[in-house]
């Protein structure tokens, strides 16, 4: 686990179109991807985060980090609950 985040981590920062490839960012955003795994691990609506894994990883789009992940989980999650009201 920690391993795939710090390879994730620093092929977006320092392997990629961004180029962010410093020491402090690459540590920042290795602990903010294993804080956002360690709360993934422990989500109520599986069905949520499957989707959320189906949309941010497994199409076109690749933004399949943990702190997207989660991001988009506590939204979804949240819009699950709501509805339109006038």
């Amino acid at each position: 686990m920690i391993s795939y985040i710090q390879k994730r981590v620093k092929a977006d920062y320092c392997d990629g179109q961004l180029d962010m490839c410093q020491p402090t960012t690459l540590r920042m955003m290795e602990k903010q991807n294993l804080t956002a795994f360690k709360k993934l691990t422990k989500v109520s609506d599986r069905t949520v985060l499957d989707r959320v894994i189906k949309d941010y990883c497994q199409g076109t789009l690749d933004m399949c980090t943990y702190t997207t992940l989660e991001m988009m989980y506590k939204q979804n999650a949240k819009a699950t609950k709501q509805e339109l009201s006038w």
